[in-house]
């Protein structure tokens, strides 16, 4: 029997995947539990339309990124530390403080767990942070961090 799984099994399938049942598997153990529906045309369109959202929404979210990391490119981000001689700064900046930046003043918002940082910034100058916006799509940012 040919059913559409509603939710992750281990060892059986994932969620949305059609899978073929023993017919006693199907009807005691997945249908009673709601871990699953036959795979007749009603269901079968519904997981179509699913499916169909989906990718439209993937393909949205993909474009926006894009947007995003086109914006990205043409920002020369300052960032105003104290600092003390050598152009050492007192503290670091974080991505914390680069992603409230750029909400601050350029109205993007980014999680600031895709901002790739290896460690805080600790001296003074310029230089190109990567920015994971989706699979795929990176954004490369410019900062300069300038003394007060």
């Amino acid at each position: 029997m040919k059913v559409i799984l509603k939710a992750d099994i281990k060892g059986v399938g994932k969620k949305d995947q059609i899978i073929n049942a023993s017919d006693g598997y199907a009807r005691n153990f997945l249908f009673p539990k709601n871990l699953a529906v036959e795979a007749n045309k009603e269901n079968m369109s519904k997981l179509k339309a699913k499916q169909d959202s989906n990718a439209f929404k993937k393909s949205q979210e993909k474009e926006e990124a894009k947007k995003i990391a086109e914006k990205l490119s043409k920002i020369q981000l300052k960032i105003p530390v104290k600092s003390g001689e050598n152009g050492k700064i007192f503290g670091g900046v974080s991505a914390k403080e680069i992603a409230e930046l750029l909400k601050e003043n350029y109205k993007i918002e980014i999680d600031k767990k895709k901002i790739e940082l290896k460690e805080t910034i600790k001296t003074l100058g310029a230089r190109t942070i990567q920015i994971k916006l989706y699979e795929g799509i990176t954004g490369n940012l410019k900062i300069d961090v300038i003394s007060k």
